[in-house]
């Protein structure tokens, strides 16, 4: 029996990760894929168009 105790927890770690990659699969795209593309280009606009100056100074 010890071999069974020594299964599971990677058995089941395996089946939540396969869910987990599932879900993030499904949920690519769909109808919030434009309102989500269009936060990482502001965000990136925003970091771009920032001063070289204020950026080198902050941590």
């Amino acid at each position: 029996m010890d071999y069974v105790s020594a299964l599971v927890p990677p058995v089941v770690m395996a089946v939540f990760f396969i869910g987990l990659i599932r879900v993030i699969v499904k949920t690519q795209g769909g109808a919030n894929k434009a309102k989500e593309d269009a936060a990482v280009d502001a965000a990136l606009a925003h970091t771009d168009g920032a001063p070289k100056a204020a950026r080198d100074t902050e941590v």
